[in-house]
């Protein structure tokens, strides 16, 4: 399926998306390239952030740009890498049935799959800025965000990938 057609489709189950990607095969490169895209789409969400408090404070935007560039495409890769193989071992010490690749795809999956919120996320900063707009739309990302995954790792680590 399409990258967007699988996107609104974890929107209404993501158990069955995971299982279909998972069904794939074991593919890293395909692991990465998710994950990636799913950080240049949450750098791509702060640029009416950073664009406001360019102008607000001041700043230099270039310079703003620049520090987000390198936390999102750089840095946060690595510290997903780390969090999915923690996960993993925490689900592993519960008796998880599934692999490291199956935690790390369900993480990437549900950053990717929870972008589009981010985007909205973004604009909310960018346009309104700090309130109560931002805080709700923060926390409907992150249960997105959350709900993504757990029923990704659920389907790995309960073996139900097959």
């Amino acid at each position: 399926m399409a990258l967007t057609t699988d996107i609104a489709a974890t929107y209404r189950g993501p158990g069955a998306v995971m299982r279909r990607l998972l069904a794939l095969g074991r593919r890293e490169d395909r692991a990465l390239a998710i994950l990636m895209g799913a950080c240049v789409v949450m750098f791509i969400a702060q640029w009416p952030r950073l664009a406001r408090d360019a102008h607000l404070q001041d700043l230099n935007l270039q310079m703003e740009m620049g520090g987000a560039l390198l936390g999102t495409i750089f840095i946060l890769p690595l510290v997903f890498y780390g969090l999915a193989g923690l996960v993993h071992l925490g689900m592993k010490l519960f008796g998880g049935l599934g692999d490291a690749y199956g935690s790390r795809l369900a993480l990437f999956w549900a950053l990717l799959a929870a972008s589009p919120l981010a985007l909205l996320y973004g604009l909310v900063a960018g346009f309104v800025g700090q309130g109560a707009q931002l805080t709700i739309v923060g926390l409907v990302w992150f249960v997105a965000f959350m709900w993504f995954w757990i029923s990704g790792l659920r389907v790995v680590h309960r073996g139900q990938a097959a």
